[in-house]
């Protein structure tokens, strides 16, 4: 039996890179019946698509989502930095599905602004290569904490997430993902929001932001599919922070199809290696 829900919105789900936990996201999906699906952003990776890589679990996630707009499910996709080359079709629809670049919704509870969360980033701004490149790094980065992590769970010991490891250790980093909230609330709270909605950054988080004229504004951002598996739900006047069950044993399969991931990472390393060449 599917759980009814109000509102869904997730974000970052990188389809067509190696870190996107694809099969976990068709799981929930299939789980849940929202009238409303909100995909914030960076659902498909256009910055690193590759022929040579996208996998029947990430083909599944767009017939899933294609089957809930059969079902009656509204659809909006919102532009993001690695899908932004879609802007040039906001205001598309068909039926129930259409693109923007932000949503304003007006919930029974207050009014929400939707938007992925580019517009913040600096880096995005004055040196998109950089980006890209970083974007590369971090896709090795989480081959190889699968391998990692499946090292870890055949010894008995936990999972462990390097990028958040590295995330934790740099203040720059720490200074950034504070800086991005209290730039999203304040902006939200001068337009008077009740909630401001965000993903980009890979930070799940839902709290309430206080101005200095002693405003508030709730803000919330979806996390990825990358690396927590989390989604927001909006049901009968609440919030909920979705995290995806990821401590259930993996069939052999799924290890399977993780090492032939992990295998193909060569050609990920090559396009890495060939942009810093480029950029020296």
């Amino acid at each position: 039996m599917k759980r009814k829900v109000d509102l869904v919105i997730i974000s970052d789900v990188h389809l067509g890179t190696y870190g996107s936990r694809a099969a976990e996201l068709v799981t929930y999906l299939k789980s849940i019946d929202p009238q409303m699906l909100v995909l914030n952003g960076d659902i498909i990776d256009i910055w690193q698509f590759s022929k040579r890589y996208f996998p029947v679990a990430h083909m599944e996630v767009l017939k899933t989502i294609a089957a809930m707009l059969t079902q009656g499910t509204k659809v909006v996709y919102i532009t993001g930095n690695h899908d932004e080359t879609l802007r040039k079709f906001k205001g598309f629809k068909m039926g129930d599905f259409e693109i923007q670049n932000k949503l304003i919704l007006n919930l029974p509870t207050g009014k929400a602004w939707i938007f992925h969360g580019d517009v913040f980033d600096t880096t995005m701004k004055h040196s998109k290569r950089v980006a890209k490149l970083g974007g590369k790094g971090y896709d090795l980065l989480i081959i190889l904490n699968t391998l990692m992590n499946w090292i870890s769970e055949k010894f008995g010991r936990g999972r462990i997430s390097l990028s958040q490891k590295v995330k934790d250790s740099v203040k720059g980093v720490v200074k950034y993902v504070n800086n991005f909230e209290e730039t999203a609330a304040e902006i939200a709270m001068c337009s008077e929001y009740q909630y401001v909605v965000c993903g980009h950054i890979h930070q799940p988080q839902i709290k309430m932001m206080q101005g200095k004229d002693g405003a508030e504004v709730l803000y919330l951002n979806s996390g990825d599919w990358v690396e927590n598996s989390t989604a927001l739900e909006y049901h009968q006047g609440e919030w909920l922070l979705y995290r995806h069950d990821q401590s259930k044993k993996q069939d052999s399969q799924e290890i399977i199809a993780q090492y032939k991931e992990a295998l193909n990472y060569e050609y990920l390393l090559k396009e890495v290696i060939e942009d810093l060449q480029a950029q020296s």
